[in-house]
Order: C-alpha cells, then structure tokens, then sequence
C-alpha cells in the first residue's frame, strides 16, 4: 500500500515547514524531488541519515527522489547552522568524498529503471563551464540583496562576518533547484528546517526566471533531549561507514540512548508503522528496564545500514561485556576486540615480567594504577568487587601470568561493575 508522504512526516513528528500546495501536489502526480549532500567527508553520518530516510520515503510514496551531492557547491561551503566559516575543499578530496558518499546513497534509494527510480546528481556537471559574469547576469538579477539578506543563515552570521563566497551560496543552491525543474521537471525541494531559506530562494529564482511553480518542505533537525548535538560522541560522528564507525559501535549509540529520545528516534529513524510503534511504545512504558524500545531501534538500524550478520555480531559482541560470556572474546577478529574496548584505560605490561608471574596487588598498582595503593586494591578484591577476564578475584595473594591472556596478548581487569580495563603485551 502507498503511503502519503506528508502525513508520513507530520505522524512522525518530522515535518517542520511546508509551502503552501505541496501536499496537493503530490496528491495530484508523481512529484520529483531533490535533497542535497553536502561533500565534506568521503562517508555520511547518522546526521545525514534523516534527509536518506526521507527520500526513502518519498520514493516509498511513489514519487521520484532526486539525491543531489553538492560538488560545486562543497567548494563555497554553506553558512545556514555554522558559526564560523570552514575549511574550503580541494578537488582531489571533493573527488574522493563524492565517490564515497555515491556508493552509501546507492544502498538506500532504488536506482532501478522505473518511474520513480532514484537519480544520483552532481551539481558540479552544471556549474564547472558556468563563467562568473554569465552566472551574476542570468542569475544573480533575479535575487535582490534585500531579500537574500532577510534569510536567518545570513542574519544570523552577519555580527560575526560572513565573506562574498558564502553569501553567494544561497544563489548556487538556488540554481541547483532551478536547474534540476529545468531538466528533470523537479517541483520540490527538501531538507532540514536550516535550509529553508535556501530552498525558498530556490523556488523564488524558478519563478522569476522561468515563470514556473515549484515547491518546499524540511523536516524538524534532530537533537538530543540533553540538548547536546544528535548523532556525536566524544570519539565524534557516528558514521555510515564500518571503517570509521565499527557496526558495534553503530549498535551501541542506538541502545544507549535515552528513554525520551528512543521514543522520538523510533518514530525518526525505522519505517515500522504508528500502530506498531504506539505498542511498543505502550510496552516499553511498563517495562523501562527491558529497554525494549532501545534494542528495537538498534537492531532496525544496524540491519538498514549494515546487514543482519553484522547485527548477530554487534549482539553477541554485547553479551561478552554485559552477560559476562567471556569465551566469546576469543572468537572476535583482533579489529573487533579492540573495538569493542574503544575509549577503555589501556596498559602495557612487559611480556617477561608476565611470565615471570605478577602478584595481582602490583598488577592493580604499581604496574597499572587501576588502584592508588596496594591498600585500597586489597580492600576491592576481599569485598568482591575486582574481576580478570570477568572472572571474579577471590585472593588478594594470587600471581598473574601469561594463562590469563586472550588470544595471547590481552587481559580485561574489571574494577566494580562498570569500569573496565585492558591490559596488552608490550
């Protein structure tokens, strides 16, 4: 069955602005519509995951998604959101993070050959030949000053500066839009709420220059309910790409979030429908423990942008660390292992001292530090609360050696029941 995709977003609680028209549009045809991506790493993140998802579900309406990356305009760089202007790319890494976010969009969208197959673009194949004067005469006449000026991404950075290149973003974009209803009958517009005024000028320039309706809507932008920034960790972006992002890692930002966002996200982020979220919902609400909503989350997202193995792995990786089926260690690639310990202590211990055997009060010490003394070590092991290799530490006189290592170069101390260590062969 064909889902309306306004009343998709509005149920979800994405829909922020819509221009008067659109929703009648796309009950009327199939609409072509674009949203861009901006080229400033060779893979997206969970942030760009939002404006994915909702040509996804454009298409899922039966309508034609249009997914722009922006190789021209990566080059100015888009003031709407920053408050500082950024670094401007070269071509040679514009190349090599276009190439990469071609082939992750190519796995989302269906590029097959039918009415309403999704098309790729690069708006630098319109703009490399465009000469400045031409560019200004045909289509900076069109825009006035004042109204370019009244956009909130360009008040909003008028105090703290804002040079020629960036200013003239808003009509590069605007010329995206005008260009892409010229050739490919695209009518709408989407993106996040920051963007509205771009994509506004956009159907401002359509029409005033070619005397034509075109249309726009943008979905709320995503944030935390701590307010802190959607999609950042204090490694940093959680990425689509598993080089950069490990599935694990990708799994584990999903079920360590919160009881509020997970109630958001669930409706944000998977294509599960009302009635199936709303019991969940409803399940989640007398059980919060079970984190029911958390692990439904994780795994819709994990398979949608990984695959299901390693969905299966990112769960067993899980129960090592949380259900205490350290054998399970031994089994994961050496990349995974230290993955899975990403951002824990780490220390280094000679391997003749390990053979020699260590008195487990210097390993917690003077060898690591987990401990400030050999007194407060001993006091943790006799009230139960040290572990090696999740294996509780019943005698503060025992010696370590090289048995206690996994897969021959690691051991993982435990101090309490959240804080973890590891240990490696120098």
């Amino acid at each position: 069955m064909r889902i309306n995709f306004v009343q998709e977003l509005r149920w979800r609680g994405l829909l922020q602005d819509i221009m008067p028209g659109t929703e009648e549009l796309l009950e009327k045809e199939v609409v072509t519509g674009y949203i861009g991506f901006d080229p400033t790493a060779d893979s997206l993140h969970i942030g760009s995951l939002s404006q994915i998802l909702t040509l996804m579900r454009l298409q899922k309406a039966g309508h034609k998604p249009i997914a722009l990356i922006g190789g021209a305009t990566g080059m100015v760089g888009d003031p709407s959101g920053k408050s500082a202007e950024r670094n401007l790319l070269d071509e040679a890494t514009l190349k090599k993070n276009i190439d990469g976010q071609k082939k992750q969009l190519e796995k989302f969208l269906d590029f097959s050959p039918s009415s309403n197959g999704a098309e790729l673009v690069n708006n630098l194949d319109w703009m490399k030949d465009a000469s400045f004067l031409t560019f200004i005469r045909d289509v900076g006449k069109h825009l006035t000053v004042s109204y370019m000026m009244a956009k909130d991404s360009v008040k909003n950075r008028l105090e703290t500066g804002m040079s020629f290149t960036e200013f003239s973003y808003q009509l590069l974009q605007a010329f995206d839009f005008y260009t892409l209803y010229q050739t490919k009958n695209c009518k709408l517009q989407m993106g996040g709420s920051d963007q509205w005024g771009n994509i506004t000028s956009g159907t401002e320039l359509i029409r005033r220059k070619a005397g034509g309706e075109a249309f726009a809507l943008t979905t709320q932008l995503i944030k935390k309910s701590d307010g802190g920034k959607f999609g950042k960790t204090e490694t940093g972006n959680i990425w689509l790409d598993p080089k950069k992002t490990s599935p694990y890692r990708f799994y584990q930002f999903w079920i360590n979030t919160t009881d509020h966002d997970a109630k958001n996200y669930i409706k944000f982020f998977t294509f599960l429908d009302e009635a199936t979220i709303n019991q969940l919902i409803e399940e989640h609400d007398k059980n919060p423990g079970a984190r029911i909503l958390q692990k439904t989350l994780a795994k819709e997202l994990t398979v949608m942008v990984h695959d299901e193995s390693e969905y299966e792995q990112a769960l067993e990786t899980s129960k090592v660390l949380f259900d205490g089926d350290i054998q399970q260690l031994s089994k994961l690639s050496e990349e995974t292992f230290l993955d899975v310990f990403n951002g824990v202590p780490q220390f280094s211990i000679q391997k003749d001292e390990l053979e020699k055997g260590i008195p487990i009060l210097d390993l917690l010490s003077t060898n690591t530090g987990i401990f400030p003394s050999k007194g407060e070590a001993r006091k943790m092991i006799v009230g139960g609360g040290v572990s090696i290799n999740k294996t509780k530490i019943e005698s503060h006189e025992m010696m370590v050696d090289t048995q206690f290592l996994i897969n021959h170069k690691y051991m993982i101390l435990q101090k309490g029941k959240k804080n973890y260590f590891l240990c490696n062969l120098a």
